[in-house]
């Protein structure tokens, strides 16, 4: 399998995650694939006309994307323990917080993009709007917590702790953690584990300037 990839897009980790969690990551090829919101690569447009990262080709070509769809076919394979339970309550609950943690860095690339414009070129109403949806979404997940601690990890912890990471790496302004202890503490948890420390150093590449417009997925 190949997967266009770059360093520090949330939704590239979120499948490196979900890969090293499923014991898939050693039969995957990373190429490194550079995408913007205003220009294409052909490259990545050859295998996905939305010139998106990530896009995985499995074995047979076929190409994969987005994220969501990358992760429910690895999770698919015969491999390691299973981050999607087949159906019942359990399903739309870990469904549901992928939902929320990728909701968010759906909004959180679309947040930068706007704060990176010129300043007279900022919407205030729309960078109001979007630290709006950033307090409610933490202050959700705070309050999902305990729910998290008590199930099985999941391709729903994957998308909240990438949620975590990125506002670390591109929203440092914004002190998450003040008002939302649980969620600190999970989220230091969950940063100890083998899949979330392989795929943090590639996450938060120094070499890559701040401003780059590489968060795509």
């Amino acid at each position: 399998m190949k997967l266009h990839w770059g360093p520090v897009s949330p939704f590239v980790r979120k499948v490196m995650i979900t890969a090293h969690e499923t014991g898939l990551a050693g039969r995957i090829e990373l190429v490194r694939s550079l995408v913007a919101m205003n220009r294409v690569n052909p490259s990545v447009m050859r295998d996905n006309p939305l010139s998106k990262i990530p896009t995985l080709l499995t074995d047979d070509g076929t190409a994969l994307f987005d994220s969501d769809v990358i992760c429910e076919s690895l999770d698919s394979l015969p491999s390691g323990p299973k981050l999607i339970p087949p159906a019942g309550d359990a399903r739309w609950q870990v469904l549901r917080w992928n939902a929320l943690g990728s909701g968010m860095l759906d909004a959180l690339v679309l947040w930068r993009n706007e704060r990176l414009r010129p300043e007279p070129h900022r919407s205030a109403e729309t960078l109001a709007a979007y630290a709006q949806k950033c307090a409610a979404t933490l202050d959700c997940v705070e309050r999902q917590i305990p729910e998290l601690d008590r199930s099985a990890f999941s391709l729903g912890h994957i998308a909240i702790g990438c949620m975590f990471g990125y506002f670390d790496l591109r929203f440092a302004d914004i002190e998450w953690r003040t008002g939302h202890p649980a969620s600190a503490r999970w989220f230091e948890s969950f940063s100890t584990r083998p899949s979330a420390r392989l795929t943090e150093s590639a996450f938060a590449d120094t070499l890559v300037p701040p401003d780059a417009p590489l968060d795509q997925h």
